[in-house]
C-alpha cells in the first residue's frame, strides 16, 4: 500500500508547471515517483524529467511539445490559465484557458493507448455554465484550435472578458467529453477551486473587486493554497479514482453547498460586483 495512488513510474504531463497550482502539481507528483514532464510559457524550478517552453495561444508549439514527450503517457494535468483583464485580451484568455488546453488534451489522448486520466482546472467563476449550455455546444462542435478561435472571433458578446466564459467552456467540455472519452478507457474530469493564493490573485482582485473575491472564500473564511489545491487534482487522475469520470469536482471549503444552503450570502457578492463595475 505504499504506492496507493499508483504514481510511481507513471508518465505525466503538467501544464502550467511555472508557479500556483500547477508548480504545486508538479511537486508533489515528482515526491510520489511520477515521471514529470512540464509545459509552461516560463521556465519551471520544478525538478521534473523534463520542461518544455510552449504557448498555449500558438498550437504550434503544444504540438512540438507533446511530440517531444513522445511516448506513453498515463495522465494529462491541464493547470495552465490566465485571468480576465489584467491586460490580457479576451481572446487569449480564451486561447489558454480553453482552446490551448483543449488542443493539448487532443494531442495528448493518442499517447494514452487505451488508459489515461485528464483533469483541468476550472473555476467557480465558471458557475454559469447551465445557463448557456447551447452556445457551449456550438463551441464544442468546431473541430481544431482554428476554427473554435474563428468562433470566438464571431462571438465575442458571448466571450466577453474571456475568464468567466472559457472556465464555463472548459466545465461543460468536461462533461461532455467524459461519457466519449470513457469508451476509450480515458477519464476526463475538472476542479471548481474557490479564491487560491497564487500570483493570479492581485488580478482578480483588481478586476472583480476585493469583496467579491472574499465573498466566494466563504464559509471557509480564507483563501486556499496552492497545495490544498493539487493534493485533489492529483487524487482525482490517480489509480484511486478509477471510475470517476465526467465530474465537476468543487475544491471550495464549502462554498458550493453553504451557497445551495443559503449559508453563503450571495448579496455580499453582487454588492461587490456592482462596487467594482
Amino acid at each position: 500500500m505504499s504506492d496507493v495512488l499508483g504514481y510511481k513510474g507513471k508518465r505525466v504531463i503538467v501544464s502550467g508547471c511555472f508557479s500556483g497550482m500547477g508548480e504545486a502539481t508538479a511537486r508533489l507528483l515528482v515526491d510520489l515517483g511520477a515521471e514529470v514532464h512540464g509545459f509552461d510559457f516560463k521556465e519551471s524550478a520544478v525538478p521534473m524529467a523534463s520542461f518544455t517552453q510552449i504557448d498555449l495561444r500558438d498550437p504550434a508549439t503544444i504540438e512540438a511539445a507533446v511530440a517531444g514527450v513522445g511516448g506513453k503517457v498515463d495522465c494529462l494535468f491541464n493547470c495552465a490559465g490566465l485571468p480576465g483583464g489584467g491586460g490580457f485580451p479576451p481572446l487569449d484568455v480564451m486561447k489558454v484557458n480553453f482552446l490551448g488546453t483543449r488542443h493539448l488534451t487532443e494531442q495528448v489522448v493518442p499517447l494514452m493507448d487505451g488508459k489515461g486520466a485528464i483533469v483541468s482546472i476550472a473555476s467557480t467563476g465558471g458557475l454559469g455554465w447551465s445557463r448557456r449550455v447551447p452556445v457551449h455546444m456550438q463551441l464544442l462542435a468546431t473541430q481544431g484550435f482554428q476554427a473554435g478561435l474563428e468562433w470566438c472571433e464571431a462571438n465575442m458578446d458571448q466571450v466577453a472578458e474571456g475568464y468567466a466564459f472559457s472556465k464555463e467552456a472548459v466545465i461543460v467540455w468536461t462533461q461532455f467529453m467524459g461519457a466519449r472519452l470513457i469508451k476509450k478507457g480515458i477519464r476526463i474530469n475538472c476542479s471548481l477551486p474557490s479564491p487560491t493564493q497564487t500570483p493570479m490573485m492581485a488580478t482578480f482582485h483588481a478586476t472583480s473587486g476585493k469583496d467579491v473575491v472574499d465573498a466566494a472564500a466563504e464559509p471557509l473564511g480564507r483563501y486556499t493554497t496552492p497545495e490544498e489545491q493539487a493534493g485533489p487534482l492529483v487524487l482525482i487522475n490517480s489509480d484511486l479514482a478509477g471510475v470517476v469520470n465526467g465530474i465537476v469536482m468543487p475544491v471550495d471549503g464549502g462554498f458550493m453547498g453553504g451557497l445551495s444552503t443559503g449559508q453563503v450570502d450571495i448579496t455580499k457578492m453582487m454588492s461587490g460586483a456592482k462596487q467594482s463595475a
